[in-house]
């Protein structure tokens, strides 16, 4: 089955809203959606493959970066990229 890979940086105390808010959205597709969620300063897997991220930002299959962040930017985001996965 193929998955939406979804993907956080946290970069500052700003950004604790967006962690749980892209939780709460991926779960409405189940195992659909795969979240990550890294803290910089603490992970650094991310670093080999997005570079050094100073705002929050959120990453959807490896290639949409969306730093812009809001609930409905989010949920949109998300939505999108279920709609577009292939069975």
């Amino acid at each position: 089955m193929t998955r939406v890979r979804v993907e956080f940086i946290h970069t500052c105390p700003c950004c604790d809203e967006y962690g749980p808010t892209i939780q709460a959205a991926a779960s409405r597709y189940g195992d659909r959606v795969e979240v990550r969620i890294y803290h910089a300063g603490r992970d650094f897997d991310y670093l080999k493959t997005y570079g050094p991220v100073t705002r929050g930002t959120m990453i959807v299959n490896g290639r949409k970066r969306f730093d812009t962040l809001s609930k409905e930017i989010i949920e949109k985001a998300i939505s999108e990229a279920v709609g577009g996965l292939e069975d």
